[in-house]
């Protein structure tokens, strides 16, 4: 197995993740949109205890536009890193953009499709639910 690897668009955080891609969820809500300035956004979930910054990790600031939700991004470029909920400590939403190792994943599905963009056609195959898939 491979140590996947990443980055943000200045290269100043720089981290590493002992662990496979295992599920990539695509995020339509408006949050997510305008959070990242894109049509959508494709997060995993992440183990956060295999997750490693192995540079810039000073540069990280996180924003919540929700009270239990951390948006964190690199502070110098703006690229954004992950989210973490407060909820659930042990996991983290890597935002998949930044990945500089190519992945196989498998699992891939559309959420919150009822906030998609008028202009946007998905046509992938991949599932879609209207909010947040069941279970």
């Amino acid at each position: 197995k491979k140590m996947l690897e990443g980055g943000c668009l200045c290269g100043g955080v720089r981290y590493e993740y002992d662990g496979e891609i295992e599920e990539i969820s695509m995020c339509h809500c408006s949050m997510c949109r305008k959070a990242q300035g894109a049509a959508y956004v494709p997060v995993g979930p992440v183990d956060a205890a295999r997750l490693r910054f192995v540079q810039g990790e000073e540069l990280l600031k996180e924003y919540r536009a929700i009270p239990l939700k951390a948006r964190v991004f690199c502070s110098h470029c703006g690229s954004p890193i992950y989210s973490a909920r407060d909820d659930l400590p042990g996991v983290r939403r890597l935002r998949l953009g930044t990945l500089d190792t190519p992945i196989s994943c498998n699992k891939r599905y559309h959420i919150y499709v009822d906030s998609k963009v008028e202009w946007e056609t998905i046509g992938d195959g991949h599932p879609q639910f209207a909010k947040m898939p069941p279970g």
